[in-house]
């Protein structure tokens, strides 16, 4: 049987990715650079099966995206396959036409990104970063100046109990002792009970009865821009709100304003519409947020979780599994 042919750029998310593929013996796989000349990359690509692309947005130019004007260049691409849980840089409908299968690892990180949630909220409440900055000036006269809230018996508030989602329900309910609402309209109120948490209808039913909202779920078209103005409103006054999803599903500037105005006590943002975020952004600025640059999946042990899954993926897809 003849290899398989794979491509990929600059680097793979842990070294078992290429292990596990090498020990197979089924493929022949091309480690290309963005560096090198774009018509060489194409010239590659245009022979390849599968491109093993990456899924930052903010590190693959857009003409080498999963879209229509790749897929007519490259036509012998049957299977594009991303890192992590989204699609950010493919375009579904594309490769659908196009006959390209397309495959993620959907919770091969959920570890990490809960963890983070989870410290995001903690290090908002516990003012964390401001404790920090103020002991590292020095000349502290009011330590009551950094009171805090716990989480401990809290309402959480969860947008989205896929793989995450769920991970942040247990850890929330077992280690605080929380009760978790949550809003996912693809799940009934049974199987939102097997992952630990209740049922909401709405979103502004979810923002009003709880104490901390935490933004879990994939974008998509029905999800874009669906964390409004009127969502911020709903929260409670002094409510947290942690973001580690994706950029978009929020709207940033009703965010701006709801923590400008005191509404909000705070928040931790890992995803934005533009990353990294520009410096000027008025929410870095802003004392009572705590930020990332898109890295609460980036850890060792996710990434070679999400490395090893892609490998059997690829492995599967060529046996017809």
């Amino acid at each position: 049987m003849n290899a398989m042919n794979i491509v990929y750029f600059d680097y793979v998310m842990d070294p078992i990715f290429l292990e596990i593929l090498e020990a197979d013996g089924g493929f022949a796989i091309d480690r290309r650079t963005l560096a090198d000349p774009e018509a060489d990359n194409f010239e590659a690509l245009s022979r390849t099966h599968v491109y093993q692309i990456s899924s930052a947005k903010d590190e693959l130019p857009k003409p080498f995206w999963g879209a229509a004007p790749l897929f007519e260049r490259c036509p012998n691409i049957l299977l594009l396959s991303t890192y992590g849980a989204g699609y950010d840089v493919c375009d579904l409908e594309a490769a659908t036409a196009a006959g390209v299968a397309v495959v993620n690892q959907a919770g091969g990180n959920k570890e990490g990104v809960a963890e983070h949630a989870l410290a995001m909220m903690l290090t908002v409440a516990k003012k964390i970063i401001d404790a920090d900055r103020a002991t590292r000036r020095g000349g502290i006269t009011d330590r009551a100046a950094f009171k805090g809230i716990e989480l401990n018996d809290k309402t959480v508030g969860i947008i989205g109990i896929g793989h995450v989602g769920t991970r942040l329900a247990k850890m929330c309910r077992g280690i605080f002792n929380c009760r978790v609402l949550a809003y996912d309209p693809y799940l009934t109120a049974a199987e939102i009970a097997a992952r630990g948490a209740e049922k909401v209808e709405s979103l502004q039913a979810l923002a009003a009865g709880s104490d901390f909202v935490s933004l879990n779920c994939p974008l998509t078209p029905e999800t874009r821009g669906m964390v409004d103005a009127s969502v911020f409103r709903a929260m409670k006054s002094g409510a947290i709100y942690v973001a580690t999803a994706r950029g978009y599903i929020h709207d940033e500037a009703a965010l701006t304003e709801a923590l400008a105005s005191g509404h909000l006590a705070g928040a931790g943002l890992d995803v934005w519409d533009i990353e990294p975020p520009p410096v000027d952004h008025p929410i870095l600025a802003m004392d009572n947020v705590v930020v990332s640059p898109h890295t609460a999946g980036v850890t060792f042990e996710s990434r070679r979780n999400i490395a090893k899954i892609t490998a059997e993926q690829l492995i599967a897809v060529r046996d017809g599994k």
